[in-house]
């Protein structure tokens, strides 16, 4: 017996769906802060695409502004949880649409008193 724990990847480890590890990374990318701003990169909808490949994971995800200083940090953060969670190289593309406050989630918004 080697002592080891199937992980997400191994055969005999309970196959979920994209749509339950889309769930499960979107949760655990909560914990990437924005520490200038103080809320996770889901609340503030920086998040815009989760898409699952066989061997990766690709995400698009976008700045609260073009030369936010914490971006080099957010998005190599983003990649590091969503590997640690799938267990499966994974790709951050910078998307080219501009942030605004809508994209935040309504609890955010909230909190931030625009809603």
């Amino acid at each position: 017996m080697s002592g080891t724990i199937p992980d997400a990847t191994s055969p005999s480890a309970p196959q979920e769906s994209q749509e339950e590890l889309i769930q499960r990374i979107r949760e655990s990318l909560r914990s990437v802060v924005d520490p200038e701003i103080g809320m996770n990169v889901v609340q503030l909808g920086l998040i815009r695409n989760i898409e699952i490949q066989p061997d990766l994971v690709q995400i698009t995800m976008i700045l609260t502004t073009p030369f936010c200083p914490a971006g080099p940090y957010l998005l190599e953060q983003v990649r590091y949880v969503t590997e640690q969670v799938t267990g499966r190289p994974t790709k951050v593309i910078l998307g080219m649409e501009m942030w605004d406050p809508s994209m935040m989630e309504e609890d955010a918004l909230a909190e931030w008193g625009l809603w």
